[in-house]
């Protein structure tokens, strides 16, 4: 076991911030499926015990939690008179962005459209089910491009995809073929890149933002959805000024849109 004991690590807090969508609560904690890999978290007297060793940590999860980032110091750059933003750095903290990959990320997006959290962990689990493969007993790996762009169209269908499934078909066939190469475009400044991913069907701003954000860790996309939007319109009159948070406005998103959530009446 592995054992991180950090006011800025939370596991609970990651888990519900709308960013990963495999990492889910089980009896003993939570349980994170990525990279091919299962991975065990349990809460203990403040601190989070991960089910692996010290060697798997520092060459994978320290990386995929981003242990390497002071998360502390993105609260200082928060102006006094930004109420709000104080309020939702203070009652997030403990979230950090974590590194994931990026076809994970694309397919997951594309069905987060106009659904719930909890609807599109469904999806992505029975997708999951039916295309990947096997890592434990009920636990599987995310599919393939390969294995998603030979899916009949009407087993994807039947993952509760709707009007998305072709647009996964689309994005499955064309990394799959090489066309678009999701590994390529990390060379890319987030504007480019941005724009790249805004080219594939069914990806616009607010999905290709996401995929930014949380594939390619690229700190300053701020993905705008209705709960953002919400926020934006009554506590800053329709417009924000993310210039104090320039570098790292996407963590910010991250604390509002979790804040807003879990305290929603």
């Amino acid at each position: 076991m592995y054992k991180i004991s950090s006011l800025d690590f939370n596991i609970q807090k990651i888990a519900h911030s709308g960013q990963c969508f495999r990492l889910n609560r089980v009896e003993n904690g939570y349980r994170l499926v990525a990279f091919g890999r299962r991975l065990n978290i349990i809460e203990q007297d403040g601190c989070c015990l991960l089910d692996c060793t010290c060697d798997e940590y520092n060459s994978l999860w320290k990386s995929y939690f981003d242990m390497d980032t002071d998360y502390a110091c993105f609260s200082l750059a928060v102006p006094k008179e930004d109420g709000y933003m104080r309020q939702a750095v203070d009652f997030g903290r403990g979230i950090r962005i974590l590194r994931q990959e990026p076809f994970e990320m694309l397919v997951s997006f594309i069905i987060s459209q106009r659904k719930s959290i909890p609807a599109i962990k469904t999806s992505v689990e029975a997708l999951c089910r039916k295309f990947g493969e096997q890592i434990d007993e009920g636990i599987y790996s995310f599919p393939t491009a390969q294995s998603l762009k030979n899916a009949p169209t009407n087993e994807l269908a039947a993952c509760s995809l709707g009007y998305r499934t072709q647009y996964v078909k689309d994005a499955a066939e064309l990394v799959a073929d090489g066309l678009f190469a999701l590994d390529k475009l990390n060379s890319l400044d987030d504007g480019a890149l941005l724009e790249k991913l805004m080219k594939l069907k069914g990806v616009g701003m607010k999905v290709a933002s996401c995929v930014l954000l949380f594939g390619y860790h690229r700190l300053d996309a701020f993905p705008r959805d209705v709960w953002i939007n919400r926020i934006i319109d009554s506590e800053y009159n329709g417009e924000i000024d993310l210039a104090p948070y320039k570098g790292f406005s996407g963590v910010m998103q991250q604390y509002m849109f979790f804040f807003a959530r879990e305290t929603k009446s």
